[in-house]
């Protein structure tokens, strides 16, 4: 397997029509701060992370999932990534170089094999962050993001073979098979995670909050603001973490979550779970189930990108 060169998960950056409603709901509703703002553009960030932004907003005439972004931990690792990855057929959106977005830093994007972009940078100013207290229901930073994809198999073996990410657990159905693979590239259960669905799209974005009773906080404040609830709340058993599910004002998923697993990477042995079992889906039995309805509200509309196929 290749060297291990990303770190961490940065921030998530959306395209959507109704940027205005977008902006409100994120920052009122959701609990993130702008960090910076321009036309049409917004850096938002959460409070507990050292990250200058967590989200990112983008005015478009079409709704998608503008990039994932990663870190690394200094340019060299970068230059050898892009290196790697220019070798193995992998398409660069340019070589690494200076970052004109908040915190500047060196780095680099490129597609992954649905077409999909991702950014790789290091050297990223720290942002002034703070302790999110006692009861103060906002996120302390992005926890992970979740992608469709029609062909995750190849999806997968993409980020295992070309980013080093590595499995965690794997959710499956006897009637439909393996469904969902949980990545990760540090001691975090995942920060991405592979869903088998219809198209590419985002699945959904998820947020660390402080604990248990900042995750309720939270859940029920967008309960009494009218959100729409997609599933939750509970408790996964893969990664351990809590889940409740919303929509954003664009019809994305959107997660409130706590508590996600860190494990031993010397010693974790992936699990394979069967998620008809409802104690998989649900330790706490507390969220509505996992029906066919809830599944499709986070299949989300297609993310046509470009077409590549780099190899796996």
């Amino acid at each position: 397997m290749n060297e291990r060169l990303i770190t961490h998960l940065r921030h998530v950056d959306l395209a959507v029509p109704d940027y205005d409603k977008q902006l409100e709901f994120y920052t009122t509703m959701w609990g993130l701060t702008p960090s910076v703002t321009d036309e049409g553009i917004a850096f938002l960030a959460a409070a507990g992370s050292p990250e200058q932004y967590s989200v990112r907003l983008r005015q478009a005439a079409e709704k998608r999932l503008d990039l994932i972004a990663f870190g690394a931990a200094t340019p060299a690792d970068v230059d050898a990534l892009a290196e790697r990855l220019g070798a193995d057929g992998v398409k660069l959106v340019g070589e690494p170089g200076k970052m004109q977005t908040p915190g500047g830093g060196y780095g680099f994007r490129f597609f992954d094999c649905d077409g999909r972009t991702v950014e790789v940078s290091a050297d990223v100013e720290v942002r002034q962050h703070r302790r999110v207290e006692e009861g103060e229901a906002v996120p302390v930073k992005l926890s992970h993001v979740v992608i469709n994809s029609p062909n995750p198999e190849q999806t997968v073996a993409f980020y295992e073979k070309h980013l080093a990410f590595a499995l965690s657990d794997t959710l499956m159905h006897p009637r439909m098979g393996s469904m969902m693979w949980f990545l990760r590239t540090n001691r975090w259960h995942h920060s991405l995670a592979i869903a088998r669905g219809p198209h590419v799209a985002l699945h959904h974005a998820s947020f660390e909050m402080r604990g248990i009773d900042e995750y309720m906080r939270g859940t029920g404040r967008l309960l009494r603001g009218g959100v729409e609830k997609v599933w939750g709340p509970g408790r996964h058993m893969a990664g351990n973490n809590t889940f409740s599910y919303f929509l954003d004002p664009h019809g994305n998923t959107i997660e409130y979550t706590t508590e996600l697993e860190q494990l031993d990477e010397d010693s974790w042995h992936p699990h394979l779970y069967d998620f008809s079992d409802p104690m998989v889906s649900d330790q706490w039995g507390t969220a509505n189930p996992m029906t066919e309805f809830v599944a499709k509200q986070s299949f989300n509309d297609p993310d046509r990108g470009i077409f590549v196929a780099p190899p796996v």
